[in-house]
């Protein structure tokens, strides 16, 4: 059966460069909506196509959630691929950058980049890091994806993703788009279905890492830029979700100095 995905878009108004899409995945209890406060239009405004897909179950589209699987979420890339006709540059974000991982095992694109991804290992090394740094953090992420995104809080949201002057009035904004995550994934980003270790992508790739990002510190960053030849750049007074922080340029200026060096 079909699936319907929301898909958002953001087209430059000429293309005279002949620039290729950028395919955009978004991270757990997201939305392509994420990336349409700053990314795709800025991107779009620099003369890059610029596409992003809400993973079924997620945003506007269709689709179970609680069920989906990582294996799920990469035919949901494949197909929104097909709709838009020609390779893109895949870029992920925490979870989506596992998605795009799994997709290169199997599938072609012209680049890729990893921003604040989970790494090869999976989950494991985030929950032993939280685990030492942010204990009670990680006790109130694990019941907002077990029992319920009603256990997060404002305050944990922005602890878990943002950096500390983001204002209210966007956490506000933010917060009411947060839902719930697919229970399958978790175990598939816990080990059940991890890539193989680990074909180095036969492209370009970048890694972005962010120096407060709660889950995934910057070590594991470079861990995942070594494992894949890739590319590394780390932000500092960035924190997880670094396409909404006040920073974001900076961060979507490096990917598209990265990708005109390409």
């Amino acid at each position: 059966m079909t699936i319907k995905l929301e898909l958002l878009r953001h087209l430059p108004k000429t293309n005279k460069k002949n620039n290729p899409p950028l395919l955009f995945i978004h991270g757990a209890f997201s939305g392509a909506w994420c990336w349409e406060e700053y990314f795709l239009p800025y991107c779009a405004a620099q003369g890059y196509p610029a596409y992003a897909v809400s993973l079924r179950g997620h945003g506007r589209s269709e689709g179970t959630l609680w069920s989906a699987s990582l294996a799920d979420y990469v035919e949901d890339v494949v197909s929104t691929i097909a709709q838009l006709g020609q390779l893109p540059v895949l870029i992920g974000h925490s979870m989506g950058g596992m998605v795009v991982q799994k997709y290169l095992q199997q599938y072609p694109a012209l680049a890729a980049v990893l921003m604040n991804s989970v790494p090869p290992t999976g989950l494991s090394c985030s929950l032993f890091y939280m685990a030492g740094r942010e204990p009670l953090l990680l006790q109130q992420l694990a019941l907002m994806q077990w029992v319920s995104p009603l256990f997060a809080t404002q305050d944990t949201m922005r602890r878990a993703l943002f950096s500390e002057d983001m204002p209210r009035e966007k956490l506000d904004h933010y917060f009411s788009h947060l839902q719930g995550e697919s229970v399958r994934i978790q175990w598939d980003l816990m080990g059940l279905d991890l890539p193989m270790r680990w074909p180095r992508p036969r492209l370009n790739m970048l890694v972005l890492g962010a120096e407060k990002d709660a889950f995934f510190p910057p070590s594991v960053m470079r861990f995942i830029a070594r494992t894949y030849h890739a590319d590394c750049h780390i932000f500092d007074n960035m924190a997880h979700a670094m396409m909404l922080e006040n920073r974001w340029q900076v961060a979507a200026d490096a990917l598209l100095a990265w990708l005109e060096k390409k």
